[in-house]
């Protein structure tokens, strides 16, 4: 049975995406509206939801290890493997935007925060909601910036008719199916685990930190058929700041964040590591398929210590 809820639920996650990408896509042409914009916000803000869900329940169940370790993977499987499989497989990965310079600087400030608020070994309450006011500026950093990227707009798709009823249902629709769709994903393959003896620490750290990627994965896979760059890199970095910032910081703001440096260094530091490898890939532009290998050679050996430690 929990194998064909696990399909099921695979089925309605791809859907859900391929109506938030177009929707989403959409809007960016009725409102002149930047693509990376768009997917920095609505997409990224709705594919980070899960994350937000895994971490706020379990630190309302004080499992502080299991809320920190699920921004910490979700990072690393958000730059390491959706961004290495789309620079695989997409044919045409030119963003109109220059990330290295307008975006790099958001992709590090909240890990490197990170670093410098749990070194004492808890994020308090008052440090979580310095990260939920962290997210607003991002969001006000995107909004001030957004008249500058309107060139990148299709004039024919702002001809289209726009119906902001219709519109709205589907990309709330298509949300509600990511969401559910990764919740019941991730259930359904912890119990398929469990049948097969894998701990709840490996859970924990990668399957439920993987489940909860699985929207990032198949909105940016959708979009990299239709060589939607923009709206790629601004669902990742968007996602990525997310997980920082408010759902680091509603977790902190629901019980304080025990953060154990000295147990979850290798972690920590991967995704500090693979966030420095994405800024040097957008200083340099390098978006093709052998810094999407490199990248998921990197997201191998974490899986491999990660195992290994067991």
């Amino acid at each position: 049975m929990e194998y064909i809820i696990f399909l099921v639920s695979m089925a309605a996650l791809i859907k859900g995406a391929d109506y938030v990408v177009d929707e989403a896509e959409r809007i960016a042409h009725h409102y002149k509206i930047s693509h990376f914009v768009i997917g920095a916000t609505i997409v990224a803000l709705g594919t980070s939801l899960p994350e937000m869900a895994a971490s706020v329940f379990a630190s309302m169940d004080n499992k502080s290890d299991l809320a920190v370790s699920n921004v910490i993977g979700s990072t690393i499987f958000n730059f390491a493997l959706v961004l290495g499989v789309v620079f695989i497989i997409a044919k045409n990965m030119t963003p109109k935007r220059d990330m290295f310079a307008k975006d790099s600087a958001w992709s590090l400030f909240p890990i490197l925060v990170f670093l410098v608020v749990g070194f004492d070994g808890e994020i308090s309450r008052f440090e979580g909601f310095i990260y939920i006011l962290m997210m607003g500026a991002y969001l006000i950093f995107l909004t001030n910036n957004a008249d500058a990227l309107g060139s990148e707009i299709n004039e024919d798709l702002i001809k289209e008719d726009f119906d902001w009823k219709s519109t709205g249902f589907w990309l709330g629709f298509g949300l509600i199916l990511v969401i559910v769709g990764a919740n019941y994903t991730i259930d359904s393959a912890s119990i398929i685990a469990r049948s097969f003896g894998v701990s709840e620490w490996l859970i924990g750290l990668i399957l439920i930190a993987f489940g909860t990627s699985l929207p990032e994965l198949v909105v940016c896979v959708q979009a990299a058929r239709k060589n939607n760059a923009d709206m790629i890199l601004g669902n990742i970095i968007g996602s990525n700041v997310a997980n920082f910032t408010i759902v680091l910081g509603a977790a902190a703001l629901v019980n304080p964040l025990k953060v154990d440096f000295a147990t979850n260094a290798f972690d920590i530091m991967s995704a500090l590591i693979v966030t420095i490898m994405v800024v040097f890939i957008a200083a340099n532009k390098l978006y093709n398929k052998s810094s999407g290998i490199v990248l998921l050679l990197v997201l191998a050996l974490v899986l491999g210590n990660s195992v290994k430690t067991i």
